[in-house]
Order: structure tokens, then sequence, then C-alpha cells
């Protein structure tokens, strides 16, 4: 009767348990979410350049994507489950500060605090969503996904209302939310732990293909040029309604939030077409329908722009959790690191380039750079011609 039980299990996905580690991926990155609508506000507080936030960007994405194969490595050799609300809460801790900090190296060591929250969520939380997943993989991590994308398009208006209301001051209002996360998952971590050892004994007992590692270094790259268009819009798009178009501070919510909300239902129905169509057939035309929306968006105005903004953000961002999908095919034995690669060093190199694009605006001005942003996709597409098929798929 075990046994049976554990079968079905692996088969269908463990909704509740998707949906509570969904609803904690929602808290973690709405606070990296809101961190571009503060920008501009921290920009005059502090009297910033436009590499001088970049650099901001650079410090978070460093701190929150490029260590976190470190946790990856770390999960996959031992189930560290209580990092999940403390991570949690490390993110709320950082980012809700940021608002009072006095001086701009205090706010750099902020954002480090919500970097390594956020590092340690992502990939104990995506192996943990990967093993109670079933058969629909896809279906299933682009549900567990979408708490994240919900986070990232949530971040942004509730913390231009908060701005709006208490000044710069504000931030501190978006601490209450991860208190209440990290003691709501402290409560179900031992269920959640016995569930995931149960269903991950049962795999352990069938053979896993083989890793394939120039898939994964392929991916990365794809990855990283991703983030080049997703960051590049996340972090320079206030400053293009703000300096370039002359709007408020609530057209930067509005705009983040169609960009990200975007991403929310493209995420929903790209995980289920991804199971249908094959992961990589799926990202590689996600790619090639991306860059000519993002090149519309530019050559738009008004209700017409937005509405091209939303359909660039749910194109290009539906192809995120198609990739930490294929990674984890990449690396059947090592699904924590998969996600620390993909999630987060992938993600974090891009980051980089933020600092880059930041020195482009400086020195050649902020058209430049979305520009590049909304062009990067195509490159994306190009390379993901080479990556091969996915072994499990080739011998489905």
């Amino acid at each position: 009767m075990g046994e049976s039980a554990v079968s079905v299990s692996s088969k269908r996905p463990n909704v509740r348990l998707i949906g509570l580690l969904g609803l904690g991926h929602m808290v973690v990155d709405m606070y990296q979410g809101a961190l571009p609508a503060l920008l501009p506000s921290l920009r005059v507080a502090h009297s910033l350049s436009y590499a001088a936030v970049g650099t901001l960007v650079l410090v978070t994405s460093i701190t929150s994507s490029v260590i976190q194969p470190i946790f990856g490595y770390l999960v996959d050799r031992r189930a560290t489950s209580w990092m999940l609300p403390v991570s949690v809460f490390l993110a709320g801790l950082g980012l809700s500060l940021v608002g009072i900090a006095p001086t701009y190296s205090m706010v750099v060591g902020l954002l480090v605090v919500m970097g390594i929250g956020v590092a340690s969520f992502h990939p104990l939380a995506y192996k943990t969503a990967a093993s109670v997943a079933g058969e629909k993989r896809a279906t299933a991590i682009s549900w567990f996904s979408v708490g994240g994308n919900a986070g990232n398009s949530f971040g942004p208006p509730v913390v231009a209302s908060l701005l709006a209301i208490y000044g710069l001051r504000g931030s501190l209002g978006m601490l209450p939310a991860a208190l209440l996360m990290a003691a709501l998952m402290s409560l179900v971590l031992p269920r959640l732990s016995s569930s995931q050892v149960r269903i991950e004994k049962h795999a352990a007992g069938c053979p896993a293909p083989r890793t394939m590692y120039g898939a994964v270094a392929l991916l990365i790259l794809i990855v990283a040029l991703r983030s080049w268009a997703q960051l590049g819009f996340m972090t320079f798009l206030p400053f293009y309604y703000v300096d370039y178009l002359s709007a408020d501070q609530h057209s930067v919510g509005i705009a983040l939030f169609v960009f990200l909300g975007g991403g929310v239902l493209g995420t929903l129905v790209g995980g289920p077409l991804a199971d249908r169509w094959g992961a990589r057939r799926f990202m590689q035309w996600g790619f090639l329908v991306a860059a000519p929306l993002g090149v519309l968006f530019l050559l738009s105005r008004g209700a017409v722009a937005l509405l091209v903004l939303g359909l660039f953000g749910g194109v290009l961002i539906s192809t995120f959790t198609i990739t930490v999908v294929l990674g984890q095919s990449y690396l059947p034995g090592n699904t924590g690191l998969a996600a620390g690669l993909i999630v987060g060093f992938a993600i974090g190199t891009g980051g980089v380039a933020v600092t880059l694009l930041g020195w482009i605006a400086d020195h050649f001005g902020l058209l430049i750079v979305l520009w590049i942003a909304a062009i990067m996709p195509l490159a994306c597409f190009l390379a993901a011609i080479y990556l091969p098929v996915p072994r499990e798929e080739s011998h489905s």
C-alpha cells in the first residue's frame, strides 16, 4: 500500500505544497520586484548617477543570483528546509529598511542582506517543487513560478503607493508580509520535508538520465542574455517614463505592473504548452516572438504601448520557467544546483550587464539601452537553436 501511494503521488503534483511554496515565492520576489520602483526615489535622495543606480542592481544581482549555485550545491547534499522561512525574513528585512538608510553604503549593505535571502530561498524551493511536481513538470513548476512572477508584479505598485503616501520611509510597510510568511512556513516545514523525502526516495530507485554539461553551459548563456532584456526593462523602464515621457510615479508603478503582470499570465499559459510541445521548442518560439514586441513597445505610446508591454512581458517571462525545467533535465541528479545555476548564476551574470547598460545610458542616452534590451531576445533565439533535446524527452 505504501509503494502504490508513493507511485500515485509521484505522478500527480502535490498542489497544496506547490501552492505554499508559490506563496513564499511571491513574497520573496515581491521585494525584488519592488526595487526598480524604489530606484528613482533613491537616486534623488542620494544624488546618484545612472551608473551608481546600475551598481545597486549589480550588487543585488550578485548577492541574490550569482551565489545561488552555492546554496543549490548544499541543498543537493543535505536538505536544509529551515532556510525557507529564514530566507523570506532576510529578503523582507533588507528591502524594507532601504528607505530609512541614511547613506548610499548602507543602502548597498541592506541590498546585500536582501540578496542573501533571495539566494538561499530559490534553489531549495525549486528543488522541492520539482520533487512534488509529478509527470507534468513544466505545468507544476509554472504554478510555483507564477508566485514569483506575481510577487514581481505586485512589488512595484505596492511600494509606489507606500512612497506616494509616506515618502521613501514607506518602504517599511513592506516588512509585515515577510514576517507573516516566515511564520507560516515555519509551521508547515515538517510536513513539507517529509513529503519531499518520500517522493525523492521513490525517484531514487529509477535510473536517472545522464548529465548534459554542454547543454547546461549553453543554457546558462541563453538565460544570461535573456536577463539583459528583462532586467534592462525592469531597471530602466521607470526612468523612461519619468525622464523621457515626463510621467509621474504612479505611471511607473502601472507600467512595471503591466510588464510583470503579463509575465504572470505568460507563465501560467507557458507551462502546459511546454509540456505539450516540448520545453526546448516552446522556449525557441518564445524568444522569436518577444523581440518584435519589445521593438513595437518603443514605437508606441499610450494605451497601445501598455498593451504591447504586457504582451512583451508575457512572452519573454514565460520562457523563465521553461529554462528551469530544461536545466533540471540536463542536470537530472542535481536539481538544486540546476535551479541555482539557471535562476541564480545565469540571471545574475546577465544582471552584471545592467551596470554596463547604466554606463551606456549615461553616455549615449536612455533610449539606446531600451533598444538593446528589446532586441536581445533575438540573440537568445539564435543561441537556443543549438540546444539539444533533453534525453528524457528523446526517449519518451
